[in-house]
């Protein structure tokens, strides 16, 4: 059965079906509550319970840490943008750890951003040192990929796309909300990650509904690929990618065949002053859902709830 721990600026908590218990650890990152298992296991059959509405939720996963994320790892994703599942590479990146937020936490869009996108993504977090050349199979997964959480992989698109890096464009603080809940699960429930279902509202209108079936390259293999050169720690966020539905879709391709052959500043002038007039790019005041859970409710990572404001 799963555990779900949350955290509060000062204490963890595992909830219940009648609330919250609080975890009884000294414990200030992720990965040291990691490694306190007895104390989550504790608090799981605890009796002292407190109501979840009293607490205020920050992300579960602490930072500093590494957040590493897949590129393009959706079919539907990947078909929207003009591509073809088949020969996509499996590709990675960066996102600083200065970029996590709170699931309940404001999406703050700096000044200069006009094209803020939304992408609803699996984290996984990782419950144990992984070096460099770590062997990872269907069988041992669960030995490293500790529990599961609701990601929210903000991006700047026309910060992102002229740069042609994704580093800086989903990296501002707060382009990372994480939580409610950092989900413990085991084996077998692990082995239903295809089952989960990502979904994301803007404004309450359904923009991101997918299951993890769609996904290109599954956990295990993505892993396989990672460890050949990144060390993974204890507490470490890897985002799994987005299915189809972000506010950036790619032009028809009769359309970006022509754009191919302008200069580079003229193209993006032009694809820029196409997609101001795109109204699912986020704005000031709009309200930003996203859930992943199975359809069975068996495995539940919860809802996050932001709100996107401009800086000042």
């Amino acid at each position: 059965m799963t555990i779900s721990v949350v955290h509060t600026p000062d204490a963890w908590w595992v909830l219940t079906p009648t609330g919250a218990a609080k975890v009884n650890t000294s414990a200030t990152t992720t990965a040291a509550l990691l490694a306190d298992r007895q104390a989550i296991l504790a608090a799981a059959t605890s009796r002292d319970i407190v109501p979840v509405d009293g607490l205020a939720l920050v992300s579960p996963v602490t930072a500093p840490c590494r957040v590493v994320a897949q590129m393009t790892n959706f079919a539907s994703h990947v078909k929207d943008t003009n591509g073809n599942p088949e020969t996509v590479p499996l590709t990675f990146f960066r996102k600083t750890s200065g970029s996590i937020s709170g699931p309940f936490d404001d999406v703050v869009r700096p000044a200069h951003v006009r094209l803020l996108d939304y992408e609803a993504e699996i984290g996984l977090v990782f419950g144990r040192e992984t070096p460099v050349g770590t062997t990872i199979t269907a069988d041992n997964i669960a030995d490293y990929v500790a529990g599961l959480v609701v990601t929210n992989d903000v991006s700047a698109r026309d910060v992102q796309l002229p740069q042609t890096q994704f580093y800086e464009a989903k990296s501002y603080p707060t382009f990372t909300p994480v939580g409610p809940a950092l989900v413990l699960l085991d084996a077998d429930e692990l082995k239903r990650f295809t089952d989960l279902r990502l979904q994301l509202w803007v404004n309450g209108e359904l923009r991101q509904n997918m299951t993890a079936a769609d996904m290109i390259y599954l956990p295990v293999q993505t892993l396989q690929a990672l460890t050949r050169f990144q060390r993974l720690d204890a507490g470490d966020l890897l985002l799994t990618g987005t299915p189809v539905g972000t506010a950036l879709s790619a032009p028809p391709k009769p359309v970006e065949l022509v754009a191919s052959l302008l200069p580079p500043a003229v193209k993006w002038k032009l694809f820029f002053s196409g997609q101001a007039h795109n109204p699912k790019y986020l704005k000031d005041g709009d309200v930003v859902e996203t859930a992943i859970a199975t359809d069975d409710g068996a495995i539940d990572l919860g809802r996050q709830r932001t709100v996107v404001r401009h800086a000042q």
